[in-house]
Parts: structure tokens; C-alpha cells; sequence
């Protein structure tokens, strides 16, 4: 019998050998995708670990693979998440790290099975893909194919959005990401705001003080937590993945490429980059050994890298409806790119936004910003017949 003639069979992921398949089943399904950018396996690794990844801490997860015959052909997870539950309480359960060779059969065993598995522990709507939630890769590329991701987004083939349409799954949000060139000049509307800002006696704009590592990004994030509270399926950060984020990051965060603006001398809002990774690794087909990690880090130290990503921002809640808060939020955009200038970094991508997110929407297009991503999170009712 040919390959292609046999069942699809979905096979749940229960050993080191089962998931080193499941990290690297991307791999053939993107083999002639030039803007693709393969993982860092050791990084895969780490991020699926139940006992290193405090995701776990408050979720539960599954892994499956897809086989027809001996080829693997697809894979997928299903989690609940007790923090976005509490949070929530709408018996949401989240599907996440698909990816599937353009098969309908394929998607469908892959998504039944997910469904399946969240649907026997009470949830009535599947949503995703989040990888794992939605505080790491989230949504869908569905417009924007023809460039490669910027660090910790994702990518995919044109056809992942039909196939899961003609499933039955409906776009639930879109999430934008733009780009912007760093050479380019603040429109003046813009400029004069962070003028008045920079001539404000009480407000100072500073970089992050690696010396107090710790306590800084503990800062960040705690204004990140306040800051997208209101914002639809959001779920806080908790201590511990505080500290996780601030371990995994410290060797990509740059004292210059984080703003930090205070109030009286409390932070208030701030602005993370972070150089895109991607560029570094892009070439190194997942693997950091024998020579991946003196590549890498000769990339990142010689500062060869010429795109970025600015991954968070955020102004308190009780800034964001003030002509004050606006202003400091141009700040905050205008502090990181001048130093993007400096470093030699052009193209600089500010994600992701909701596309409801009418306020920050605007204020990044008046600092030049242009939408060239788009990625959708996808929901489907599991109550249905």
C-alpha cells in the first residue's frame, strides 16, 4: 500500500525519544520555506519540560504526533490553563504548536484528537494556536508570508489558515505586528511630545540597571501585569515565570535597548528590544553544537545584527487615558530608537497588538510604524454536534 493510501494515526507523545520527534517534525514541512527560521532544539527542549518551564506550574499539556505509514506529517498540543481560567472562567481550553503537511485528513486527526482531550476534562471552546500561552508564541500568521519572524513569533505556510477554516474553526482576534525603519524621522507631532517629556522635571527616561537585574525586570513586569490587565485573553505573569523570563533573557538583554520612564522616581512605563535572535540562529538548523554557540555569540557581542524586536511595552493603567501617558509612551518608542540608530539596527518590529487596540494602534503609526504581519487566533465552539 502507498504511503499516502494509509490512515493517519496520531500518536501522543510520551518519551525523550516521542518529543525530540515532535520538535523536529517542522522541519520537511518547511524545507523549501526560505524565510522559515528552525528552532533552537535545545530551547524546544526546555520550553516543553514540565520541570524547567513554570507554565507547568498552573497548566496541564499534551503532545501528539501525526503519522501516515513511517512518515511523521504533523503535530499538535492541548492545554488548560488554571491561570487563565480563574482569570476567565469561560471553560476556554488552548491548542498550540501545529504544524501539519497540506492535508485535510491530517488536520482533522490532529484537531479532533486536541479536542478530544480538552473536551473529557470539561472545556466547552478550543482556542489557538498558543505555544503554550498566550505570553509566548501566539496566533496564526495568516498575512505577512514573505519575510521571516522576528524572535519568539512564528511563522507558517499559507495553507495552515484554510485548512483549520474549513475544519470548522473561526478567527476569534487578530494580532498585528508592525514594522518600522529606525533612520526614519519622528513625525513632528510626535517629536514635539517627547520634547516636552525630555524637559519634564519630573519625569526621567533611563535605561535598565543590569547591576539590579533582577529588581528591574521584576519592575517591568510587574508594569506589564498592570498595563494589559484589561486586555482581552490576557493572564499575568506570576513570580515564577518572572523569573524564569529574566533568567532566559539576561544574555539578550542590553542595558540601552530597555527604557524605563519614572514618575517621580516610580517606574511607570517602560519598553523592551530585544535583538532579533533569529537573524543569529537562522543558519544554524536548530543545533547550538559543535560550533552553533560561538556563532551565536560572536553574532550577538559584535553587534552584527541589524533587526529587532521591541517584545513589551506598557504604561500604568491610571497613565493610559492621559495626554501625559501618550506622551511618555512616544518617549519610551523614541529612547529605544535612538539607540537602534546608534547600534546600526534599520528594521525594527513592535509586536503584537491587538486589533482592537485602537489606542496603541494609532500611536505606534504616528511614530512611522506600518502592519505587516498579521496573526489570528483561531476558536471553535466544542459543544457543537
Amino acid at each position: 500500500m502507498a504511503d499516502e493510501a494509509q490512515a493517519v494515526v496520531v500518536e501522543a507523545v510520551t518519551d525523550k525519544s516521542s518529543l525530540d520527534t515532535f520538535i523536529r517534525t517542522p522541519w520537511p514541512i518547511y524545507a523549501h520555506d526560505s524565510n522559515w527560521v528552525p528552532p533552537l532544539v535545545l530551547e524546544r527542549r526546555d520550553h516543553l519540560d514540565q520541570r524547567k518551564n513554570p507554565f507547568f506550574d498552573h497548566a496541564e499539556a499534551a503532545l501528539w504526533v501525526a503519522r501516515r505509514g513511517q512518515r511523521v506529517v504533523g503535530r499538535i498540543s492541548a492545554q488548560i490553563d488554571s491561570a487563565y481560567l480563574k482569570l476567565h472562567q469561560d471553560a476556554t481550553g488552548h491548542f498550540g504548536l501545529l504544524e501539519a503537511e497540506d492535508d485535510a485528513q491530517v488536520f482533522q486527526a490532529l484537531t479532533g484528537t486536541a479536542e478530544a482531550w480538552l473536551r473529557d476534562r470539561g472545556m466547552r471552546r478550543v482556542r489557538g494556536p498558543l505555544s503554550l500561552s498566550i505570553n509566548d508564541e501566539s496566533g496564526l500568521l495568516v498575512d505577512g508570508f514573505d519575510t521571516p519572524p522576528m524572535i519568539m513569533m512564528n511563522h507558517a505556510p499559507p495553507y495552515y489558515g484554510a485548512q483549520l477554516e474549513a475544519i470548522g474553526y473561526a478567527k476569534a482576534k487578530d494580532l498585528i505586528a508592525y514594522i518600522y525603519d529606525s533612520f526614519a524621522p519622528m513625525p513632528k507631532v510626535a517629536a514635539s511630545l517627547v520634547e516636552r517629556v525630555r524637559q519634564s522635571p519630573e519625569v526621567t527616561l533611563r535605561p535598565l540597571r543590569k547591576k539590579s537585574y533582577d529588581a528591574e525586570l521584576h519592575a517591568i513586569l510587574d508594569i506589564f501585569n498592570d498595563a494589559w490587565a484589561n486586555n482581552w485573553g490576557f493572564v499575568p505573569l506570576g513570580e515564577a515565570e518572572m523569573a524564569h523570563i529574566a533568567k532566559e533573557m539576561k544574555p539578550l538583554i542590553r542595558e540601552d535597548l530597555v527604557c524605563i520612564a519614572e514618575i517621580d522616581g516610580v517606574p511607570a512605563a517602560m519598553a523592551v528590544s530585544l535583538p532579533n535572535l533569529n537573524e543569529a540562529i537562522a543558519d544554524l538548523d536548530g543545533a547550538l553544537l559543535p560550533f552553533g554557540w560561538a556563532k551565536l555569540l560572536w553574532r550577538l557581542k559584535v553587534g552584527s545584527l541589524k533587526t529587532a524586536r521591541v517584545a513589551l511595552m506598557g504604561i500604568r493603567q491610571r497613565l493610559q487615558q492621559t495626554p501625559m501617558g501618550g506622551a511618555i509612551a512616544f518617549a519610551v518608542i523614541d529612547t529605544i530608537r535612538q539607540t537602534h540608530m546608534k547600534s546600526g539596527i534599520g528594521q525594527v518590529e513592535l509586536s503584537w497588538v491587538l486589533e482592537d487596540n485602537t489606542r496603541m494602534r494609532h500611536m505606534i503609526e504616528a511614530v512611522g510604524g506600518q502592519p505587516y504581519k498579521t496573526y489570528r487566533i483561531y476558536e471553535r465552539d466544542l459543544t457543537a454536534e
